[in-house]
Formats: C-alpha cells, structure tokens, sequence
C-alpha cells in the first residue's frame, strides 16, 4: 500500500488563511506589516528564494522590500544598511538571504539584526530563547516541520524522532523544537550526522524520521520502517537530460522507493518548501503584534 503523501502546499494555504484575518486586525490598527529583505550577490537560487517571498507577501497584503547589493559590498556598508533597518519603526522583520559572499562574516551580520526583527529566528538571543522554551522567533523549516506534523495528524507527541543533519539552520533546532515540554512536541529526539555510524539502526527504530542532511536521496528505501512517517527537507538538483531545464529537484530520500514503503512521506518539491515561506510570514506577522519582544 503506498504511502500518504502529505500535502505541504495545502497546509501553508491553512496558515495563510489564518494570518490573513491576523493582518486584517493589524491594518485596522493602522499597522501594516513589512518584511525588509537583503540580497547580496546575483545567486541564482537566492534571487529565486527572494522572489518567492515577495510573492507570498503580497498574496498576504504584507509590505516588502528587497535591497540588492552587488557581491564586491563591504562588511560596513551591509551592517550600516542594517542599522537603518533597525531604526526603521515601519521595519517589522528583517532577512538577510543567505548565503553572503566569503569576505562577509555571517554571524556577525545576523547578530547586528534586532532580535525583535529576526523573523529567521537565527540571532543568538532567538536561539537561546528556543533552547530555554521561551517565546521566540523560531527558524521557518523546523518551524514549518512542527506544523506539516501536527496539521497532517503525525503529532510527534511521545514519539522516537530521528533528525538527520544537524545544521544550525534545521537539525539542531528543529531537534530542540521538538523535545521541548509543550504541546505538539514532547518527542524522543535522536540526531543523526555525518560522523554517525550505522544511521539505519536509528532510522529503523523511529516513528518519524527527517531528512535534513544535504545529500540527494541518501536515505532508502531499506533504511525505513514500514510505520514511519518521513519529512524530507533536502531539496538538491541532479542532472536530468529529460527535463526541459537539464536537472530535476529531488529530496534527501529517495521518494520512489521510500513511497512504497512508509506511513506518510512529504514530497519534493511541494512538501517542506511552502511551510518555509509560510512560517517566515507568520514570523513577520508576529513581529508586527509585537508579542515576542517589547521594543525600546
């Protein structure tokens, strides 16, 4: 019997229904939310993030801006552009598009953000909030990963959870997300990487298993337990000569064995992607009530 196939588009048209009435409240209060975006560079998978973004901001009637910098910019320069944005009262969320060019110390450009203005959830304030369970901006895919779960009726409650990488962007907060004592996580977490040995073992003793680790369906189809319900974040282009463009998106399991096999399983494109974008909206709507920080 093959596996459900869990609908991300679907789940972060629930979530944006619902933000829309939140938007609705805000603009009656004469608060527009505004999402302030930086792109630096010409990557062509960043400037595809970028514009996904606006699109979903404009679907919600959410401001936005995008400010584009050649990829030559000095560390300077980008920190000033921040400290305006910072200033900027009519600024609620703040995102610079990773990745920066090599000469640009990322950490420190993300610490320079406001943590009230941090809807990626990656300054060091938001992270350590997560990890004291106190509210925050949490990072959008685990964020998003929490929501396919509990919307789909997958509730890691209680469950053994398997992360698969464990990047400071997904895996390991994701992995704090879900061990905290609160409702819709409460899961046993296992984190899995580059250094684990016999990652099968732990895959085939899990409920749920996520797939974060960057590497295009390394997970297969024998690695997983009939029961299991897979989240596959990984999105990686491999060379297709049938296709139109020359390539292909695929995840970090290999969906067409694993769909013979599992409980439930997202697909890529069209499963962890949305909620991404989704959660970064609700983050921006959040930052705009004001209900995680009091702002100076």
């Amino acid at each position: 019997m093959a596996a459900e196939i869990i609908d991300g588009k679907k789940i972060a048209n629930q979530i944006y229904d619902e933000l829309s009435e939140k938007i609705d409240v805000l603009k009656k209060k004469n608060i527009i939310p505004k999402l302030s975006v930086v792109l630096v560079g010409d990557d062509p998978a960043s400037a595809v993030y970028v514009r996904m973004k606006g699109n979903a901001c404009q679907r919600l009637g959410i401001a936005s801006e995008t400010l584009k910098f050649d990829a030559d910019i000095n560390e300077q320069e980008l920190l000033s552009t921040i400290e305006q944005l910072n200033r900027d009262a009519s600024c609620h969320g703040i995102l610079v598009q990773m990745p920066l060019p090599g000469h640009i110390n990322e950490t420190k450009i993300i610490e320079h953000i406001l943590p009230q203005k941090d809807v990626d959830g990656f300054h060091p304030i938001n992270k350590g909030r997560l990890q004291a369970g106190l509210p925050c901006f949490v990072p959008c895919t685990p964020a998003g990963v929490q929501e396919i779960l509990i919307r789909s009726g997958y509730s890691p409650e209680g469950k053994h959870v398997v992360v698969i990488g464990r990047s400071q962007i997904v895996g390991m907060p994701l992995a704090i997300l879900l061990a905290q004592k609160q409702k819709g996580a409460n899961a046993t977490v296992t984190i899995c990487h580059s250094r684990t040995q016999n990652v099968d073992f732990f895959t085939k003793n899990a409920d749920i298993i996520i797939a974060a680790l960057g590497r295009p369906q390394a997970i297969t189809e024998d690695m997983l337990p009939t029961h299991a319900v897979v989240i596959d974040v990984g999105v990686n282009r491999v060379e297709d000569p049938q296709s139109e463009k020359g390539y292909r998106l695929v995840g970090d399991v290999d969906f067409d064995g694993a769909v013979k096999r599992v409980k439930a399983i997202t697909p890529v494109p069209g499963g962890v992607g949305p909620l991404t974008i989704a959660m970064l909206m609700k983050n921006t709507v959040l930052a705009a009530e004001n209900k995680l920080f009091k702002t100076n």
